[in-house]
């Protein structure tokens, strides 16, 4: 597994929402330092802390800090069909900030695989050997990656979803909770999958595939 330079910084959080909290508990269990929050809602708000975190104020707040000094975390979930997430990193990056691999303790992560900048693992997650993460990419609670998948950069693999062998997602694609994307499939950019699909064929570039919903089969003889 890779590790950046900035691993052992100090760090940011960016973003308070949903994904922000899990980010925040995975960060206390690995014993990061943090200095703090920046969000504008809580700025808003006159707020002055967050779940112990002190609000350093919205986006402009990061203008007090050396680059080479902090690292960053994208707390922005990644929703379908909004660009939020890629566009807070992508940002940040071009002012010079860089983000760390971030890694649950509780995460299996075999010593082959390749974890790129910013990419997040979270807890009961596993990724088998040879796997590679791109950058600003999420692999959500529990999510299993086995051997050889491949995920471009900013891609959200969400909770409890399974990639067997040899699985090629592109950029930006979205991978929904309890979905199962069978061997040699490949996802295209900005494509969705479904919560609880079965994928048994590639999904084009901004695809959209939903499974079909449970039918009752009679009884036998009935």
């Amino acid at each position: 597994m890779n590790a950046a330079p900035t691993q052992s910084l100090p760090l940011v959080l960016l973003g308070a929402g949903g994904h922000a909290k899990v980010l925040l508990s995975l960060v206390r269990a690995c014993g990061h330092e943090l200095l703090g929050v920046c969000d504008p809602g809580l700025v808003k708000q006159g707020v002055g802390h967050w779940r112990g975190l002190q609000v350093l104020g919205g986006d402009e707040a990061l203008e007090q800090f050396d680059r080479d000094s902090v690292g960053l975390i994208n707390g922005i979930g990644q929703v379908v069909g909004s660009t939020l997430r890629r566009l807070i990193f992508e940002q940040a990056k071009a002012k010079g900030f860089h983000f760390p691999v971030l890694v649950h303790p509780t995460a299996w992560i075999d010593e082959s695989v390749v974890l790129g900048e910013g990419a997040q693992v979270m807890a009961g997650a596993i990724l088998q050997p040879d796997v590679m993460v791109g950058c600003n990419t999420v692999v959500n609670t529990r999510a299993s990656l086995d051997h050889d998948c491949c995920l471009a950069a900013h891609v959200h693999v969400a909770p409890a979803a399974t990639l067997c062998g040899g699985v090629h997602v592109s950029i930006g694609a979205f991978v929904g909770s309890g979905s199962t994307v069978i061997q040699g499939i490949a996802i295209g950019e900005d494509a969705v999958v479904g919560a609880g699909t079965v994928v048994v064929r590639d999904v084009p570039a901004q695809g959209v595939l939903i499974g079909p919903p449970a039918r009752l089969r009679p009884v036998s003889g009935a």
